[in-house]
């Protein structure tokens, strides 16, 4: 019985948007489950997959929170 975890920011991917879509979120759940369905022969009906949006100001990476990360990164790109 596989349990799969995804993490994602509790952000949305379109203008105007704060989480992730609950069309996004069952593209997600259906996609795992096919993965490891064909990699694994995991029945559908066997695997759990939970999603956990995680608030932005809980997030970081590079030593930084994830929206000041974000911040220095698009500066250095111009």
């Amino acid at each position: 019985m596989p349990i799969v975890t995804i993490q994602v920011t509790r952000e949305g991917t379109t203008p105007g948007a704060d989480c992730v879509s609950a069309e996004e979120k069952a593209q997600l759940i259906e996609g795992v489950s096919q993965l490891l369905l064909e990699v694994l022969h995991k029945p559908l009906e066997s695997t759990f997959v939970v999603i956990d949006e995680v608030p932005t100001e809980n997030w970081g990476w590079g030593g930084l929170p994830a929206l000041e990360y974000r911040k220095l990164k698009a500066s250095k790109q111009v």
